[in-house]
């Protein structure tokens, strides 16, 4: 018996073994005699030297393939093995719930990464209201936003607002150039590059001059009823418990909302507290809203984001 051990670098490993572990019970169909068992980012192969050998070498191939193209299905992972996708073994074109939720420009495929991010989505189709919290790099914004715009393109709602507490990191809005827009922009960027990622340039440029698609500091959000769209506040730590109130009070009829936050990464002056914590607390059993909490195995970032979020003690 041969015993190989794997470590999973630059890609997350939710991701090379799918949701449920559908890609690795695939990879492990392909050698029945070997033994395959996945810890973290180690992978340890124990068997016959020849098949666990091929075994690794396959591995390999699948995460030089995630690296290059950021997507793995079942069909793709089969391929690489050269085998069948037989009815016994998970099938994206049969299953029920097709994990893609956005084809994007470019040929992209917006997916659920992570077993977190599928209860995100999951999370909408039974509430109208989803509070998903967790660290840097989880994917909490990239794939609120991108629930949003598979319901925008299915015609489910008619736009989307997006919206963050203009709250300075460190610095000072005043001491920026330019004018209002211009000066809170870059805190807003972040939506605008998960839009950019699901959204055809031109399309997305008419949605934003016909506000189909808006994007505002949560200030804006003030007086108004949000009726028949997608509300996500992001970077929701940074409101406080009376903004807080305020942004949730503004849902109309045929509405969803989605807050996402770090309470790790508070920004607010001292003096001020988080409303976020406050609400997941008062909030959590009510029906018709779900929390979601996101973990340091939900990070798709680059491997060492997991590592350094650790040192932190996050």
């Amino acid at each position: 018996m041969t015993e190989i051990e794997l470590t999973i670098e630059d890609v997350n490993p939710s991701e090379l073994l799918g949701v449920n572990n559908a890609y690795l019970k695939i990879i492990q169909s392909a050698y029945p005699k070997a033994k395959i068992l996945s810890r973290g980012n180690e992978l340890k192969l124990i068997g016959e030297n020849h098949e666990i050998q091929d075994a690794a070498k396959k591995i390999n191939q699948i995460i030089a393939y995630l690296q290059k193209k950021g997507v793995l299905t079942e069909s793709k992972v089969a391929d690489i093995l050269n085998i069948p996708l037989t009815p016994e073994l998970p099938h994206e074109d049969k299953a029920p719930d097709n994990n893609v939720l956005v084809h994007g420009p470019n040929g992209k495929i917006v997916t659920a990464r992570t077993p977190n991010q599928r209860r995100m989505v999951d999370a909408m189709d039974e509430n109208d209201i989803l509070f998903a919290t967790g660290p840097a790099g989880t994917g909490k914004t990239y794939t609120a936003v991108a629930i949003a715009v598979k319901a925008l393109k299915n015609k489910e709602i008619k736009r989307i607002i997006l919206a963050r507490p203009a709250v300075e990191a460190g610095e000072n809005l005043g001491f920026l150039p330019g004018d209002l827009k211009e000066k809170i922009d870059p805190y807003l960027r972040p939506l605008y590059d998960a839009l950019e990622d699901m959204i055809d340039p031109i399309k997305l440029k008419t949605y934003l001059e016909t506000r189909v698609i808006e994007i505002a500091p949560m200030a804006f959000m003030r007086g108004r009823t949000l009726d028949n769209a997608y509300v996500i506040l992001d970077e929701a730590q940074n409101a406080t418990g009376v903004q807080l109130k305020m942004f949730l009070t503004r849902m109309g009829t045929h509405a969803k909302f989605i807050i996402t936050g770090d309470t790790t990464q508070i920004d607010l002056p001292k003096a001020q507290q988080s409303g976020l914590p406050f609400a997941i607390d008062k909030l959590a059993e009510i029906k018709g809203i779900q929390i979601v909490h996101l973990t340091i195995e939900d990070v798709v970032r680059h491997r060492l984001v997991r590592e350094i979020i650790k040192a932190y003690g996050g």
